[in-house]
């Protein structure tokens, strides 16, 4: 179908287009007429996620900024913020919204203060303002004054909702981590217990490098005696440095072979023959004559005295390193729940108001431009498809294009409205014809 044969078309259906076009308009011209104005205001708010949290001193990474910035936005529209919205407002005790409930929506699976609070959120709307980190807070309403004040109520009651989610969460965790300071204090009270018991029973005071009394005397003595004397006592002399080695096979193998073992008993052969040289050793180098004992028969004494009491000792650096660790514990969990008691009772929501919400002058629908515009070129095209479907049921020969066959030509054109008009030259024949109807 050629531009003329359609426009042929058109012009001869004429009327259907402008009956469509115009009923069209006539349509959307009820509809501006009919559909209430809504009105919508705007209200914003900055979220800090550059800025360190002033508690707990945490920054939001990259990475989840954008995950964040989705959750607030669904936060706005949750059914706790818009319950709180309710609540504000006193929406609950109005005889209005009751008696319109009792009307629409009685029979619903939604209670009163569900079905308030879903107004409120189908009216609200949040998105974030791209590339920044304001978000903006929207409430559409048929009155101006009642859309900016739903905007200002929605915001105040976002924030407060984000305020106690942040203190329940913290709240909860601070609970926890102050049940664990009480278990891990009555196991520091026991630990403690232990190992006072244990000292008290051997006679034994560890210092706090975890030193006891009487290898501290032993290193005293040894720095006052002579250097043959002292490096006897230090335990330098082969007999003692055997005899200390010893003492830490037979402690070693103990732990998992019996007192019977031959092995154990091999080792304390050696160990009595390599006593009996060291005690030898220290009776050489003591000097003869009288005047109390040597400095060296005390280092002696006082090596016999620690190495009598290692096994107790390594027991009581044990319960002395559960104490510690306990200690540690203790401390780092007790810190980490006051911490958190902090969080539970600050008031910091991580949100900068930036203003209030203004009454709007101009509704945001209906679009009377776009409605007009969009009726009118629907009713065009609706006008146009009904022609081409009329003409398609009713098919009129308009033109000579519309007999135009291939490899037919056109004798003739007779045109039956003015007799008078000129005869057509069939121009394809080569002679000139006519006929008259």
């Amino acid at each position: 179908m050629s531009f003329l044969q359609f426009f042929r078309i058109l012009w001869a259906r004429r009327m259907i287009v402008v009956a469509t076009t115009l009923a069209c308009l006539a349509a959307g011209l009820l509809a501006i007429w009919i559909i209430p104005e809504r009105y919508e205001a705007q209200t914003r708010v900055m979220m800090d996620l550059v800025k360190p949290d002033p508690v707990t001193g945490e920054v939001i990474s990259t990475n989840f900024a954008r995950a964040y910035t989705k959750t607030q936005t669904e936060l706005v529209t949750d059914y706790r913020v818009a319950g709180a919205v309710v609540d504000a407002l006193g929406w609950a005790n109005s005889p209005e919204l009751l008696a319109r409930y009792n009307a629409e929506a009685a029979s619903s699976k939604l209670d009163f203060r569900r079905w308030l609070a879903q107004l409120v959120i189908d009216g609200t709307k949040a998105n974030a303002i791209e590339g920044s980190n304001i978000l903006e807070i929207s409430y559409s309403s048929t009155n101006p004054e009642t859309a900016r004040t739903m905007a200002d109520a929605v915001r105040n009651a976002y924030v407060q909702q984000s305020i106690a989610f942040k203190r329940e969460d913290a709240a909860q965790s601070a609970d926890y981590f102050e049940r664990q300071v009480a278990r891990v204090r009555d196991q520091l009270t026991a630990a403690e217990a232990r190992k006072a018991a244990f000292e008290r029973q051997n006679r034994i005071v560890l210092q706090d490098d975890l030193s006891d009394v009487e290898s501290t005397r032993l290193r005293a003595l040894a720095g006052q005696s002579p250097s043959p004397v002292g490096a006897v006592a230090g335990a330098a002399s082969p007999a003692a440095l055997q005899l200390a080695q010893i003492d830490a096979q037979i402690a070693t193998a103990g732990k998992t072979l019996g007192p019977n073992h031959p092995e154990i008993q091999a080792l304390r052969q050696q160990r009595a023959a390599l006593a009996r040289a060291a005690a030898q050793e220290r009776a050489a180098l003591q000097p003869s004559g009288g005047g109390g004992p040597s400095i060296a028969g005390q280092v002696s004494a006082q090596e016999n005295k620690v190495l009598a009491q290692r096994d107790k000792l390594e027991v009581a650096r044990r319960l002395a390193a559960d104490v510690a660790v306990l200690r540690d514990q203790y401390a780092k969990t007790a810190a980490r729940a006051v911490d958190l008691r902090q969080q539970a009772e600050s008031n910091l929501s991580g949100l900068t108001l930036l203003g209030s919400a203004v009454a709007p002058s101009t509704p945001v629908f209906p679009n009377v431009p776009l409605i007009l515009i969009g009726s009118i070129g629907l009713g065009f095209g609706l006008g146009v498809l009904v022609s081409l479907i009329t003409e398609l049921l009713s098919r009129r020969v308009r033109g000579v294009e519309d007999l135009s066959y291939a490899g037919v030509p056109v004798l003739m054109v007779v045109n039956g409205r003015n007799a008078a008009a000129p005869r057509p030259r069939l121009s394809r024949l080569g002679w000139s014809g006519a006929g008259q109807a």
